[in-house]
């Protein structure tokens, strides 16, 4: 009888142990997907990205296909080519339009089909 009550001690304190220190170790943690001070939501650099991809695919008569757009801490870089000169402006442009870009730097170049 006795060595039944103490496994359920031994057992209940075990439990209790091994839940305090789960939480301890995962309160002082800090939470990285916790919203900045100023009460804005500020989009992730992988999220930034998306949303420019996404304006520039809502442009009329622009082809992303060949466009590859990074994001980081707010400045994007566009890569990539485009089927009209004129459209490597218009991306520049379309991308400081996005809410979080800070700057943009637009590597895009002209290509020609055929050559």
């Amino acid at each position: 009888m006795k060595i039944g009550n103490l496994a359920r001690l031994l057992l209940l304190a075990c439990v209790s142990l091994t839940s305090n220190v789960y939480a301890q170790a995962s309160s002082d943690v800090p939470m990285a997907s916790s919203p900045a001070s100023s009460g804005k939501s500020i989009p992730t650099d992988r999220q930034l990205a998306r949303d420019v991809r996404k304006a520039l695919s809502k442009t009329p008569n622009f082809v992303v296909s060949n466009v590859y757009v990074k994001a980081h801490d707010g400045a994007v870089t566009l890569t990539g080519s485009v089927g009209e000169g004129a459209q490597i402006e218009q991306a520049t442009e379309v991308a400081k339009g996005v809410p979080g870009v800070t700057s943009v730097r637009n590597h895009l170049t002209h290509y020609t089909r055929g050559y």
